[in-house]
């Protein structure tokens, strides 16, 4: 388990060099704060627990507290950075629905315009849910498509949205934590069903070409950095 680790750890500083450098651009004070956060949790975590318990006690768990709240800030603040530089790009929604964690299947590009009206796929236990980003009428009337090519295929819930921030859209950066609010309908079993069955709807039609935001890079090895400190910790 040693060895399979051990070439992780250079490829893990890479994304946290890379998700800081991104961020820095955005808010130049990131290294400060990220500082001055980590002494004084540092500080008062540890100097709590030194008075009551033990000095060595306190060196153990205050440097740990400091790291991990720190890392949880810049974890955010990654996340935020990586948001503003990919909004009002096309494929911005595609971008941020790659935030979405394990057990939806993300499709970006299922239909497109010349455009650039595109409508995204998730797949998850709460059924199909299709993501259009563009100019509001146009897309809309591509999600009105695509959500009766996927009705024939499968009889699941669809849901359809507008990424945008208009009346009736929802804003790029709430996207995943939007999607993932809704009423889960479906078993894993069923999920893999309906994956199979629109293998066939997708082979139909040409991919997207959708250009590559930085977000699921960099704000996305923020959180997996984030997460393995955590895990240390414990």
């Amino acid at each position: 388990m040693a060895k399979k680790d051990q070439p992780e750890k250079p490829k893990r500083r890479a994304q946290l060099a890379q998700a800081y450098r991104m961020t820095k651009q955005s808010d130049p004070k990131i290294g400060l704060v990220l500082l001055g956060l980590f002494l004084v949790t540092a500080l008062v975590v540890g100097g709590l627990l030194w008075l009551v318990f033990h000095p060595v006690i306190g060196v153990m768990i205050g440097l740990p507290s400091g790291l991990l709240a720190a890392m949880f800030v810049f974890g955010k603040r990654a996340e935020k950075a990586a948001y503003s530089q990919v909004e009002g790009q096309p494929g911005a929604a595609a971008a941020s629905l790659g935030m979405l964690r394990k057990g939806w299947e993300v499709k970006p590009g299922v239909a497109f315009t010349k455009n650039q009206d595109i409508v995204h796929r998730v797949v998850g236990r709460p059924g199909i849910v299709l993501v259009g980003e563009g100019n509001h009428n146009r897309v809309r009337n591509l999600l009105t498509v695509e959500k009766k090519k996927h009705a024939r295929m499968v009889e699941v819930p669809i849901f359809d949205i507008v990424a945008g921030d208009g009346k009736g859209e929802i804003p790029v950066k709430k996207l995943p934590r939007h999607i993932m609010k809704l009423p889960r309908s479906l078993r894993p079993a069923d999920v893999t069903d309906v994956l199979q069955r629109l293998r066939a709807l997708d082979a139909m039609r040409p991919q997207a070409p959708l250009p590559k935001g930085p977000m699921p890079q960099s704000a996305r090895a923020a959180r997996q950095m984030m997460r393995g400190q955590s895990s240390r910790g414990r």
